[in-house]
């Protein structure tokens, strides 16, 4: 089995971000790490969109990013901390889009090991020097520098290693132009080595140790080094220099301390709390992660704490003396993993969990009503502030960012009946989790939807001048009238347009640089600025059938297969090409491509015949209306596009050159994408796709200011070039029957189009995304789901681990609402009753201000009954405080055939570390036939963890812990039919086929197992030889289960031909079943057929087809919000050339952050049979020269490599 790795979504989580001008221009850009991707964000100043410049996967663990500008410099570099051994330094170009490697310096082994260096990285401030830290000893510090040519620098590395000490954070600190020097958080072990008492490590203190280069030496010295009081988590760099005081501030559990070398003595200030907090108060409080913003007068820095709630906090200065601390309550907003402050006023949240947000710092918040916290206001030593938390005042939201991370589970069904299966995933943490339905699509923005007063046909958008920016017109044509609409604040009606009104409409546009031009069945009309109307009429009875028009060229085809050609003249006129052009049948549709700017005219028509042919004709003035090719067609053309599309790659001092590509839609609903030559007009490498079951009409419509093709068949598809790839993708939006371009000053870049009687606007806003999504709000973690197999609704299990169940919520409130009267003095009763009345009744959204902290071992959960299409609950069942539920299944009982029955295994008083459990049980509910109402019907006390549940043979499977049991349904409980006892550790998931059970154990991988009805035994037959941490599994047939496990592997083992499951067990005992075995004790292995390393902890696998007529395909989801697919090749031939592919991809462009390839995706177990489609895509980005010598190599030319891998994706998936 040879299978072919594709990325479908890429991760959405964001482990670091940081912001810089990358590109060179004034405008900053965010640089965000995605674990194994690296993508460039900017964002919009006017619109306040977040734009994707471009995503790379680096096929590596990007572990610290950052961002260093040399002195003097006007663009920002990135520095890559990774598991490579290697300091990997990235320029971005702007003209390529592409993110080039200027330097890799090797200094360690790869991986993610203790002492190798990777895992830090702090910056000077003045981009003089980068240090790069380990864990553990390993410190180095490169310096860098520019040569004559202004080129950067990079020195040999100098040594601060440093043993048996742990490293916490490091950052550069901020010192202007003196030695750099930088700052670390460490702890030395080593007498907590020696000591056997474990006194020491109790004693044990943090050290803040600062290293500086000596630039005149060219040497790191440790310059001095002091024991903290509190244990702190991470620094925070204060601006120097001219800007501000230098220092730091160290951020530790409840304080912030202000520090600096000299004088300068410690500034202290507790972390403010919020007032009535219902977390355990004995839980102290860290910031998690902070952002410096600077100009020229003053600087602050925010900072955010675990439970999202941000502070500002200044510097008081006498004289270079640090006097005070200040703080100030923000605004709250999720927990962040980064926050960057860009100097647009944007505020970016890189979320721990879910989506990702911007803010725009509507107020700096100075001059508000809220409390300010000073170090210089006394309290007692322990105490501290408190604030009452509140909605945004100081932020606004003006964009969000998809992010599925954490994707916990997901199920492929077609519950909507769409033909196209959707994909749901349960993903997200806590208040902000959500159940999402993802369909293949772009999401469609309406912003306005106007009825017309009949059933229009066509529809076009006019300027007035060439140089207008928007539009000016809108032009709905009927079936004997023209509707001219005027595009400004409002959308209206003007007669005074110049269009002739009573007469259908065929092709209309802004022509020259401002006239218009009209064409209609008998004739064409050109509208002068000065509103003079010249008109040109068809000869005798004939009626024009067909037009192409752009703003310099007319040309219309007559009744009978005439072509006519009128062109402009400098003077604005539109002049008839003296001859005419007679072709051998009737034209069904034309093209024309736009005018290139500095040129005259576009040298090409392509006209489609009713003999199924497309012709290219020339229009340069040496050969005006010769044929110049010819292709023919498999069925009738609908219509025709030419566009200039996609990039090819130009010489080093001119970026790329666009090429030109003709569409074809045809009747039986196939688009056909073929390059024309911009020199000889021939065609070549024609692309097919099937869109739909009407015929296929094009339209040319701007994206991200390129051309691209809107096409129309029973559904909607945009075919559009983004980050050097092709995209054809439908919209997720009703079927519209024609549309055109649309640019306004509320929408820039829009669609007009006509749907039936209306007419809508529409922006397309989220170019490059896969999936369009409809998120449903949870309350709790959502940890597995199950699909009601009759009604499609589904059942999410919600759980969460340190949280209050309502319940207790209420009972903690009261308790605290009781503490607050009677601490109350004698005077201050009735006030103490307003105030206790008042937290009782104020009800703080946990979906923004995050739920309360319960502690360890405190559980909350519930199930929801819920239709995935609407969004609808049925039902919520609430659980104790403490009951976590694990498991769930539906299932059929052969002794109640008629009744599904829903299963739910729960844990009572879970502990994770050890894991303990006071027993669990198993709830078994009726489940009404049309799936809007649970029943409970009893409930099954079980002595361990119900791990998972799986219907088999008219019984039920239920792992309880590391036992394996067959379950029958009783009246007042499960009864228990039969148990295997023979599993290690802890049994993660069951399937079952036949007679035969494949259980997944929590570290020791899938044991095969036979159920014998006669003896009533549980017996197993086959194991794997190696140890797989299991996560996800999917049973592929009879023999071979697909298992992902935490480390991010995803492997297939299938048990050897010949392997019998008929074996019996001793029932004596004197042959015990792990005597006879080898290894893990049983009689025959599995064998690895499959292996393969994806990077990210899988979370799901299954077995599906995605798209409709489609092959079957195995996919699977991760932590991180990545899904994707292993399709399998059907012939040895395809495996052979991806192969090859694959081999000459390694050679030729090896990862960005000096990974290799092959190690990579071998990290723990050898990669076999399985070719990545990833790092084979990226074929299309490289330089055409590789390309060309990489196709040679494959005996190939690059357009049939390139068609190879979108065929490949086609096939499967999108």
């Amino acid at each position: 089995m040879y299978l072919y790795n594709m990325t479908l979504q890429r991760a959405g989580g964001v482990v670091c971000a940081v912001h810089g001008n990358f590109s060179g221009s004034k405008v900053q850009e965010i640089a965000v790490s995605r674990g194994k991707s690296l993508e460039i964000l900017k964002a919009d100043p006017h619109t306040g969109k977040i734009n994707s410049l471009i995503s790379v996967e680096v096929f590596g663990s990007v572990r610290s990013l950052m961002a260093f500008r040399l002195t003097g410099g006007n663009k920002d570099y990135l520095v890559l901390g990774s598991d490579s051994g290697r300091i990997v330094i990235l320029e971005y170009n702007a003209q390529k889009n592409s993110l080039d490697r200027v330097h890799m310096e090797t200094y360690g082994k790869s991986g993610c090991r203790r002492i190798v260096p990777g895992q830090y990285l702090a910056v000077d401030p003045k981009g003089r020097a980068v240090m790069i830290g380990a864990i553990e000893k390993q410190k180095l510090v490169y310096i860098m520098n520019r040569d004559a040519q202004a080129r950067l620098t990079i020195s040999s590395p100098l040594e601060a290693h440093k043993s048996n000490t742990l490293v916490y954070h490091m950052v550069g600190v901020d010192v202007g132009f003196e030695n750099p020097l930088f700052a670390c958080l460490e702890i030395d072990y080593e007498e907590m080595d020696a000591d056997q008492t474990g006194e020491a490590a109790v004693r044990a203190q943090q050290t803040l140790t600062f290293y500086e280069l000596d630039l005149g030496l060219n040497h790191v010295v440790r310059k001095y080094s002091e024991p903290l009081e509190e244990h702190a988590n991470f620094l925070i760099t204060v601006p120097g220099g001219h800007d501000g005081p230098s220092g730091l501030l160290i951020c530790s559990e409840n304080y912030i301390t202000y520090k600096n070398l000299g004088d300068q003595h410690d500034i202290r200030c507790p972390i403010p709390r919020r007032r009535n907090d219902l977390d355990d108060p004995d839980r102290g409080m860290i910031f998690v992660c902070s952002a410096t913003h600077k100009t020229k007068s003053m600087f602050f820095v925010l900072v955010q704490t675990e439970q999202g709630d941000i502070f500002k906090v200044t510097l008081e200065s006498d004289e270079d003396m640090v006097t005070e601390i200040k703080m100030k309550y923000f605004d709250t907003v999720p927990v962040a993993t980064s926050m960057c402050v860009l100097r647009t006023g944007f505020l970016f949240i890189a979320s721990e969990f879910g989506n990702h947000f911007l803010y725009q710092i509507a107020h700096l918040g100075d001059d508000d009503d809220e409390p300010e916290f000073s170090s210089a206001m006394p309290l007692e030593e322990g105490d501290t502030f408190f604030f009452a938390p509140r909605g945004l005042r100081n932020l606004v939201l003006v964009d969000e960012q998809d992010s599925l991370s954490p994707i916990l589970s997901c199920q492929i069904a077609d519950l909507a009946n769409e033909d196209t299966p959707q994909l749901y995933v349960a993903c997200g943490r806590g208040p902000r989790s959500t159940m999402r339905v993802l369909r293949h699509g772009l999401e469609v923005s309406e912003m306005a939807v106007s009825e017309l007063p009949g059933h229009p046909n066509a529809v076009w958008t006019v300027k007035r001048r060439v140089d207008d920016e928007f539009d000016a017109y809108i032009v709905v044509s009927f079936v004997n009238a023209t509707l001219v609409l005027s595009i400004g604040e409002t959308v209206e009606e003007v007669t005074d347009s110049g269009f002739l009104g009573t007469t259908p409409t065929l092709a209309c546009t802004q022509l020259g640089d401002d006239g218009l031009v009209q064409i209609y069945p008998e004739g064409i009309r050109h509208i002068r600025a000065d509103k003079r109307v010249n008109e040109w009429r068809t000869p005798g009875k004939r009626n024009i059938l067909k037009c192409a028009i752009n703003h310099k060229q007319v040309i219309i085809a007559l009744t009978g297969g005439e072509l006519v050609y009128f062109e402009m003249d400098p003077t604005g006129q539109l002049n008839e090409y003296t001859e005419r052009k007679e072709l051998s049948a009737n034209v069904v549709c034309m093209a024309l491509g736009s005018v290139a700017p500095g040129e005259q005219r576009s040298r090409f028509l392509a006209v489609g015949l009713e003999d199924n042919t497309v012709r290219i004709i020339s229009l340069d003035p040496n050969d005006c209306l010769s044929p110049l090719s010819m292709q023919a067609l498999p069925a009738p053309a609908e219509s025709l596009s030419i566009v200039v599309m996609g990039a090819s790659e130009g010489t080093k001092d001119t970026p790329h050159t666009k090429l030109l590509y003709l569409n074809i839609g045809l009747k039986n609903g196939v688009l056909l994408r073929t390059l024309l030559d911009k020199n000889t007009g021939d065609l070549s490498d024609t692309r097919t796709r099937y869109l739909g079951s009407k015929p296929v009409k094009l339209f040319s419509v701007k994206m991200q200011g390129s051309e691209a093709v809107l096409a129309m068949s029973s559904r909607c598809w945009l075919n559009y070039y983004h980050q050097n790839r092709f995209h054809l993708t439908p919209l997720s939006y009703d079927v519209l029957e024609y549309a055109s371009g649309f640019s306004s000053e509320q929408c820039p870049e829009g669609i007009v189009a006509i749907s039936e009687k209306t007419l809508r606007i529409l922006a397309l806003e989220k170019l490059g995304a896969v999936f369009n999504q409809v998120t449903h709000q949870l309350t709790y973690t959502p940890r597995k789901f199950a699909v009601h197999p009759e009604s499609g609704n589904v059942v999410i299990l919600e759980t969460d681990h340190n949280a209050y169940t309502e319940e207790t919520k209420k009972q903690r409130k009261a308790q605290m609402a009781e503490e607050m009267k009677d601490a109350a003095g004698e005077e201050e009763v009735e006030l103490a009753e307003e105030m206790a009345q008042a937290f009782i009744n104020e009800n703080l959204d946990e979906s923004i201000f995050g739920a309360p902290k319960a502690g360890g071992g405190m559980w909350a959960s519930q199930i929801r009954l819920m239709d995935p299409i609407l969004g609808r609950t049925h039902k919520v069942v609430r659980m104790e405080q403490n009951e976590a539920a694990i498991s769930v299944a539906f299932v059929q009982f052969a002794t109640h055939p008629a009744e599904i029955h829903l299963l739910v295994g729960v844990a009572k008083d879970y502990q994770l570390n050890p894991r303990s459990v006071n027993g669990g049980y198993i709830y078994t509910y009726k489940i009404r036939s049309d799936g809007t109402d649970l029943q409970f019907f009893h409930k099954t006390p079980v002595e361990e963890i119900p791990g998972s549940i799986c219907a088999f043979g008219g019984r039920v499977l239920v792992s309880v812990g590391r036992l394996l049991r067959v379950y029958d349904l009783g009246k007042r409980k499960l009864l228990r039919k039969c148990e295997n006892k023979h599993l290690p550790n802890f049994v993660v998931s069951v399937h079952g086929m036949g007679h035969r059970i494949y259980a997944c154990d929590i570290q020791e991988s899938v044991f095969y197992l036979r159920y014998k009805p006669r003896e009533n035994q549980l017996v197993v037959f086959a194991d794997d030889s190696l140890p797989k941490w299991v996560t996800a599994s999917c049973v592929l047939d009879y023999d071979s289960v697909a298992i992902g496990d935490k480390f991010g592997n995803i492997t297939v083992v299938r048990l050897p031909p010949g392997v019998s499951d008929d074996v019996d067990e001793d029932p004596t005992g004197n042959k015990a079943l792990w005597d006879r075995g080898y290894l893990c004790g049983a009689s025959n292995k599995s064998d690895c057929i499959f292996s393969f390393h994806v990077g990210e902890t899988v979370s799901s696998l299954q077995k599906a087809t995605l798209i409709p007529g489609g092959s079957e395909s195995l996919v699977y989801t991760t932590i991180s919000g990545s899904v994707g697919v292993l399709v399998p090749f059907t012939s040895r031939e395809d495996y052979d050339f991806f192969q090859h592919l694959e081999m000459h991809m390694r050679a030729e462009n090896p990862p960005l952050c000096g990974r290799d390839h092959l190690s990579f995706r071998s990290y723990h177990f050898p990669v076999k049979n399985c070719i990545d489609g990833d790092l084979c895509e990226q074929y299309n980005s490289v330089e055409v020269s590789k390309q060309k010598t990489i196709a040679e190599e494959l005996s190939r030319t690059v357009t049939e490599v390139s068609k190879k891998l979108e065929d490949i994706r086609t096939r499967y998936a999108f």
